[in-house]
C-alpha cells in the first residue's frame, strides 16, 4: 500500500517520506537492563511507503520467558531458537540508515539497545519515529491509542495479537494511515535522536535500598540515633568510607549524598574543612558528630517509626486471571491551597507567580457551552493568550496547543490569521472565530463529532483528583504524565520527575529521573522521549515503596529561553501510554521562569490523587533538583 493519496500530490508528502524499519519484540519482562527479547520482527518500507523485505526470528533468551499468557512464548517453544548473538548481524544490516519505527518506540528501542550491547555490538539506529507519539498529535477519535485500536481505525487487519511478525505488519499498515493523516494535517513528525543525550553534572551513584523508616528529626544533644535519621558523612574517615554508610544503613539510618535542612547529623573529622556540606551543615544548624562518637552511637540506635503502607502487599501483586477493570473519569475534590506548591528551598527561591487554589466543583453543563470542545488559540500577546485559554477553561472546553483532528474551533487573537498554520486551517475548514466569541460562544454542530472517547476532564491550575483505584492485572499498568508544548518551539525542555518523601526530599539521588537516568532503581518511575515536543513520566503506583510520598513532574528549559517564550505546556494523565487520558490541563502562566512544576501524583491516605501545579521559578534545572535534596556538582 502507498502512501500516495489523491487528496495530497507527491510533494506535499516529501516531508513524510524516509526509509523506514519498522519492528516490533516480544520480551520475557518490562526492564529492559534486566529481562530479554523472546521474538524480534522487523518490516522495510521504502519513502513510498511500499514493504521491501521482512525478517521475524524466535529468540532463546537463555533465561524464563515470562508472561506466557500475553505472548504465548513457552520455554519448550524458544528451545532451540537462535541467540541474539546470531542474528544481530542481520537485523544491524536491516536497521541501518533508516528510521526506526515502533509503537511505545523506547520500549523497543532500549530492549534492542540492551540486546545489543550483550552481543558486544552497536545498534545502528540514528533517529525513531514513535507512532503512539505520532497518533497522539494526531488524535484519531478512537477510544485509545494501543495498536489493535488503531488498526481497526485505520482499517488495517489484525490476525494475532502479540505476534511479533503480525504486529510489525499491521504497524507498517497503521504508519502508512498516519503518516498520510499527519500529512492532511500538516504536522511535523517526532523524531527522537538516538541514543539520547547524557549529561555528566546529573550521573547517578550506585543504587542503594529506600530506607524503611520516618525521618525523626534531628537528636538531641548527646542522644541516641534513632533509625531513619538522615546522615551524611564527609572528608577523610579511619574507617573505610563504603563499611561506614554499610554499618549505618544496617542500623536503619538513611544515608545520604548531601546535606539539607532535613537532615538528622553530619560525620566528619573535620568541621572546619570547609566542604560544601560542612558549610551546608553550620549553615542550616545540621548537629555535626565526629567519626568515634559516631560508630559507638551505631552500636545503640533506637527503634524508628515505619513508613506507613497505604495498601496490602497483596494489592500490588497483579493477578493475569483478573481483566483490567475499565477507569472511570476522576472527579474533582476539593482541597486546601497545597503547601506543595512551594518549593522546597530558602525564601529566595519564591516563585515569581502567585499560588493558585484549586477552582469549585465544574457548573452544571448548560453553564458551560464549550464541554467537550477543544478550541486552539493564535497570535495574541502572551497575557492575551493565557487569557482566553483560562476562558476557554472557564467555559468548560479544553485549550489545545497544537492543530490536530480533535480540534473543534479556532479563535484568532491579534495577529492570529498569519500563523503558519492557517493555511491548513483554512483549507480544512476548521471554525474559526473572533477573540469576541469567548464573550458569548455560539455553538454549531460539527459533523466529526461522535464516535470517539470520553473527552478527558480539564483540570484548572492548582484542580486535584483521585485517581482510580486499579485491581487485577491493571495494577502492573504505570499511571502517565505527558507534558507537550507548541510544535514550533525551537528550544529543547526537559521533563523530569522527583520521588520525594515526607519532607519533599529525595530518598537518594537516584531518584531523580531525567534524561541522564531516565529510570530510577527500582523501575519504578521512568522517562519516555517521545519526540522533540513531547515527554511521558510513567510510574508503577502500585511497586512505589512506603517511603515514596509524592512524585512531582517538572520542566526544565536548557538554555536561556523562558516558559513566557514557549509559551502554553499541556499536560495529560491517564492509566498506561496507549489509553485515552483521564485528565487534561493547559498550563500557561509562567513568563521570566526557566523551571516549572506541571503535576504531583502523591498518597492521600489508601488512595494516589493528582495535582496540577503549573508554579514557575525563575532558577534552572540544578537549582531546582538541589532544593529536593538531589546532590549535583557546581
Amino acid at each position: 500500500m502507498s502512501l500516495l493519496s489523491p487528496a495530497f500530490d507527491e510533494p506535499g508528502l516529501r516531508d513524510y517520506a524516509h526509509d523506514w524499519a519498522v519492528l516490533d519484540v516480544e520480551t520475557s519482562g518490562l526492564v529492559a537492563r534486566r529481562d530479554r527479547v523472546l521474538s524480534v520482527a522487523v518490516v522495510l518500507l521504502g519513502p513510498d511507503g511500499e514493504q521491501t523485505e521482512e525478517f521475524s526470528t524466535l529468540l532463546d533468551p537463555g533465561c524464563d520467558p515470562g508472561p506466557v499468557h500475553v505472548h504465548g512464548l513457552t520455554a519448550e517453544r524458544l528451545r532451540g531458537a537462535p541467540v541474539f548473538d546470531q542474528v544481530a548481524p542481520r537485523i544491524a544490516g536491516m536497521l541501518r540508515d533508516r528510521v526506526l519505527v515502533a509503537h511505545n518506540a523506547q520500549f523497543d528501542y532500549d530492549f534492542l539497545a540492551h540486546e545489543f550491547a550483550r552481543a558486544g555490538a552497536a545498534l545502528p539506529v540514528a533517529r525513531r519515529l514513535c507512532t503512539l507519539a505520532l497518533n497522539r498529535r494526531v488524535d484519531p477519535p478512537t477510544e485509545d491509542l494501543r495498536l489493535g485500536t488503531l488498526a481497526a481505525h485505520y482499517g488495517v487487519p489484525q490476525v494475532r495479537a502479540h505476534d511479533a511478525l503480525d504486529d510489525t505488519r499491521v504497524l507498517a499498515g497503521v504508519l502508512r494511515a498516519s503518516l498520510r493523516e499527519a500529512a492532511r494535517l500538516d504536522l511535523p513528525l517526532p523524531f527522537v535522536s538516538c541514543p539520547p543525550r547524557q549529561d555528566p553534572r546529573f550521573a547517578p551513584r550506585t543504587p542503594k535500598t529506600p530506607c524503611a523508616y520516618r525521618n525523626p528529626g534531628r537528636p538531641e544533644p548527646g542522644g541516641p540515633l534513632v533509625q531513619g535519621m538522615k546522615v551524611a558523612i564527609t572528608g577523610e574517615t579511619l574507617t573505610p568510607r563504603a563499611e561506614l554508610e554499610r554499618q549505618a544503613v544496617e542500623a536503619g539510618l538513611n544515608v545520604m549524598a548531601s546535606v539539607s535542612r532535613h537532615t538528622s547529623a553530619l560525620v566528619t573529622n573535620d568541621a572546619s574543612s570547609g566542604s560544601g556540606k560542612a558549610r551546608r551543615a553550620l549553615a542550616e544548624g545540621v548537629p555535626v558528630l565526629d567519626e568515634s562518637t559516631f560508630v559507638r552511637l551505631l552500636g545503640d540506635v533506637r527503634p524508628g517509626t515505619p513508613h506507613e503502607r497505604t495498601r496490602s502487599p497483596e494489592a500490588a501483586i497483579p493477578s493475569p486471571a483478573t481483566p483490567p477493570a475499565p477507569a472511570r473519569i476522576p472527579q474533582p475534590v476539593q482541597e486546601p491551597a497545597p503547601p506543595a506548591a512551594v518549593l522546597p528551598g530558602p525564601a529566595s527561591s519564591a516563585p515569581s507567580a502567585p499560588s493558585v487554589p484549586p477552582r469549585p466543583a465544574h457548573p452544571a453543563a448548560q453553564d458551560r457551552p464549550l464541554s467537550g470542545r477543544r478550541v486552539l488559540v493564535l497570535g495574541g500577546t502572551h497575557p492575551d493568550a493565557v487569557a482566553a485559554r483560562g476562558r476557554i477553561v472557564e467555559l468548560g472546553g479544553a485549550a489545545a496547543i497544537n492543530l490536530s483532528s480533535s480540534v473543534t474551533d479556532v479563535v484568532l487573537l491579534e495577529g492570529g490569521e498569519r500563523d503558519r498554520r492557517m493555511k491548513r486551517i483554512t483549507a480544512l475548514a476548521f471554525p474559526t472565530h473572533e477573540a469576541a466569541w469567548l464573550d458569548a460562544p455560539v455553538i454549531t454542530p460539527l459533523a466529526r463529532q461522535g464516535g470517539g472517547p470520553a473527552a478527558p476532564r480539564v483540570l484548572p491550575r492548582g484542580g486535584v483528583v483521585d485517581l482510580p483505584q486499579p485491581s487485577g492485572s491493571a495494577a502492573a499498568v504505570p499511571w502517565t504524565v505527558t507534558a507537550a508544548w507548541a510544535q514550533q518551539t525551537s528550544c529543547e525542555i526537559d521533563v523530569v520527575a522527583f520521588v520525594v518523601d515526607e519532607d519533599e526530599q529525595v530518598c537518594f539521588d537516584e531518584d531523580f529521573v531525567f534524561y541522564g537516568a531516565p529510570e530510577n532503581p527500582g523501575g519504578t518511575v521512568r522517562l519516555h522521549s517521545d519526540g522533540p515536543t513531547e515527554q511521558t513520566i510513567g510510574v508503577d503506583l502500585a511497586a512505589l515503596p512506603p517511603s515514596a510520598r509524592k512524585v512531582v513532574v517538572a520542566a526544565a528549559i536548557d538554555g536561556s529561553p523562558t516558559f513566557g517564550d514557549v509559551g502554553a505546556i499541556h499536560i495529560s494523565s491517564g492509566p498506561g501510554p496507549s489509553a485515552a487520558p483521564l485528565v487534561q490541563a493547559t498550563l500557561d502562566a509562567a513568563t521570566t521562569e526557566r523551571t516549572l512544576l506541571l503535576a504531583e501524583l502523591y498518597r492521600r491516605g489508601p488512595l494516589w490523587r493528582l495535582r496540577t501545579v503549573g508554579q514557575g521559578y525563575d532558577r534552572g534545572l540544578g537549582a531546582l533538583a538541589r532544593s529536593y535534596g538531589v546532590n549535583v556538582a557546581d
